[in-house]
């Protein structure tokens, strides 16, 4: 049994449950752990098993509590949930650090789809994790292949859902996965669908579009895949570019880019001309985008510079081309 927490300032290493303290209670044992100091205020615990390698028989948790021996600060939980959730299941529950006169936050189940072409054919010899990152931490490595739910199989392509229950993680940034096999096979994964399993949106896509070849005898295959986009919900339409209304897509998602703009570090490389942008998918293109209105500097497009811009246009399918250039005026 290991623990890993969470506070303002990072998280620990999975502490280990070894030092017990004697005169134990009936149905309850007491650890004395140390935590390093500079975490912070806690927010959030994970407990798990390390591994699921031993023979191990299920092991019910129904109460949880936590004292800081120095201030007694003490926080205690109700928890009543079985390790592993299931044979070879998901072996991690988190819960919420609850303080006086501060809002906690809270335990959600989160969907992910997983978009590719074989892996339900080779899911007995594959073993698969991924890890979930946003602004309030991550999820650790999550099994991704115990209880596949809405499972649909074409010629080609195929998804599967997945549950997972985590401290909400706030604004989604990447998921890292873990791949590895017990014999040699090639997975070919498409793209990832991330969301609150009570919300529609957003929804964070992850484009992965690559076939691992999966060595048995070699390490596992690790992988950070960045958000690709996020697509955005009704209500998160206000002060959409009117232009776009004109269109008429009042009634379609539309999705939301990030474009990062690197400019050059060489003498001249900056330039105070009207930029634009125009993105090409597989299913449409975007209108002209003005870059004038940057994230991270009020005057855009500086020598070594990076400025970020947020667009939001009518959905365009996959991604190929992009188109960017200036109007040639100023400096």
């Amino acid at each position: 049994l290991v623990m890993v927490f969470y506070g303002s300032n990072g998280k620990s290493n999975p502490v280990s449950m070894e030092n017990k303290v004697e005169h134990q209670a009936k149905n309850q044992i007491t650890y004395d752990i140390h935590l390093p100091s500079d975490l912070g205020m806690l927010y959030k615990v994970r407990l798990g098993l390390q591994s699921l390698e031993n023979s191990i028989s299920q092991l019910p948790l129904r109460h949880f509590k936590m004292q800081n021996t120095s201030t007694l600060d003490t926080f205690s939980l109700t928890i009543n949930k079985t390790l592993p959730l299931s044979l070879n299941g998901d072996r991690w529950i988190e819960f919420p650090v609850e303080w006086p006169l501060k809002e906690a936050l809270s335990v959600v189940t989160y969907h992910l789809t997983v978009f590719s072409s074989n892996i339900l054919s080779e899911r007995n010899l594959v073993h698969m994790t991924a890890c979930i990152y946003g602004t309030h931490g991550d999820t650790g490595d999550r099994s991704l292949l115990w209880s596949l739910q809405n499972v649909q199989q074409g010629e080609d392509n195929e998804s599967f859902l997945v549950n997972m229950d985590a401290v909400e993680l706030g604004e989604l940034d990447k998921v890292v996965l873990l791949i590895s096999s017990k014999t040699d096979c090639k997975l070919d994964i498409k793209k990832l669908h991330l969301k609150e399993a009570v919300k529609e949106h957003p929804i964070y896509v992850f484009e992965v579009n690559e076939a691992f070849s999966v060595d048995a005898n070699k390490p596992e295959i690790h992988r950070e895949i960045p958000v690709s986009f996020v697509i955005r919900g009704d209500k998160q339409k206000n002060g959409i570019d009117n232009n776009l209304h004109k269109e008429g897509s009042q009634a379609r998602n539309l999705t939301e880019y990030t474009i990062k703009v690197y400019t050059g570090d060489k003498r001249g490389a900056g330039t105070d001309a009207n930029v634009h942008i125009i993105l090409f998918g597989n299913e449409d293109k975007s209108e002209v985008f003005q870059l004038s209105q940057s994230l991270d500097h009020q005057d855009p497009f500086e020598r070594g510079k990076v400025d970020t811009f947020k667009i939001k246009t009518k959905k365009l399918g996959s991604l190929h081309s992009i188109e960017i250039g200036h109007d040639g005026k100023g400096f």
